[in-house]
């Protein structure tokens, strides 16, 4: 029975024990809270059934608490200083003081162009924060969002609507890159294009990636021999090999360091990966996403992605 009160105890019930515990004086608590000395005293009876506890005995015309309302009382008052504190600070937010995790999904291919100037800027504003990458199922990326795993999910240009929201972040032409060789220096023909072997990487166990669907819309089709998760092992095997590998410019920039591989322009036209970030509505107006959301687009921008 004491638990199943305690669930309904009624909050301004301490605010009046806070300040009759300070006065130790019913009618000067009372006029402090702009009460009746009745109110008062109607508002402790009742803290006293909660707590089954006398709280405070008369003596003279002071109010002395209890031994164990003594013992408790500051514990008490410190986390009603805290809720106080807490609620008076609802819905701010505090870059250098938060530590909170932003939590960002992004496909696997695209961490080693973006996570590391996220990173960078991220420890410059809000040095106590921590970033956590993962992936994300598009299909579930609207519920991923409301559950509140990912605060945000920067991907390809998706057909997504309302309570998802997006806007364009950055985008990045195509290039081939092959193996460093003198057949490599002269280019690659369309024709030469058609009959090499590439690579194509994807997540999915099948199904057409950005660069095969572009060619398809010209009614042309490749021919892939490999198909692996992520640009890293494509670049590694197409150092061992004479496979052709399409992928994003600045990514391919940034993943060849050893100067192994080579990048060559297109022999068509294919229209550039487009990136957005993705963000639940929910999320909308809060001021942490949109500080994190202002932090990416500005990191995208001032790194030279857009």
């Amino acid at each position: 029975m004491k638990h199943r009160k305690i669930h309904q105890l009624d909050l301004n019930l301490l605010k009046i024990f806070e300040v009759v515990y300070r006065e130790r004086h019913l009618s000067r608590a009372a006029q402090s809270l702009a009460l009746t000395p009745s109110a008062v005293s109607h508002a402790l009876g009742r803290l006293r059934e909660h707590l089954n506890d006398e709280l405070f005995v008369r003596d003279g015309r002071s109010m002395q608490p209890t031994a164990t309302c003594l013992r408790m009382a500051p514990s008490l008052l410190e986390q009603l200083a805290k809720l106080h504190q807490l609620l008076q600070q609802w819905g701010r937010f505090n870059p250098v003081e938060t530590r909170q995790t932003f939590r960002l999904g992004m496909p696997d291919a695209l961490e080693p162009l973006l996570l590391p100037a996220f990173t960078r800027t991220l420890s410059a504003q809000a040095p106590l924060a921590a970033l956590a990458s993962s992936p994300t199922d598009r299909k579930r990326m609207a519920a991923t969002l409301a559950a509140g795993h990912l605060d945000l999910v920067i991907d390809v240009a998706l057909p997504m609507s309302e309570p998802v929201r997006h806007r364009p972040l950055l985008e990045d032409a195509f290039c081939i890159l092959a193996r460093r060789d003198p057949r490599s220096a002269r280019g690659i023909t369309m024709a030469n294009y058609l009959k090499a072997n590439h690579i194509a990487v994807s997540t999915r166990s099948q199904g057409a990636v950005l660069e095969d669907i572009a060619l398809l819309n010209l009614g042309l089709q490749r021919n892939i021999s490999v198909r692996c998760q992520n640009y890293y092992s494509a670049c590694s095997i197409v150092q061992q090999s004479d496979c052709l590998l399409t992928m994003p410019a600045r990514l391919a920039h940034q993943i060849d360091m050893t100067g192994s591989l080579v990048q060559i322009a297109l022999p068509f036209s294919l229209p550039p990966v487009q990136l957005h970030m993705y963000w639940h509505m929910n999320s909308d107006m809060d001021f942490a996403n949109q500080w994190f959301r202002q932090l990416v687009a500005n990191t995208a921008a001032q790194a030279g992605f857009k």
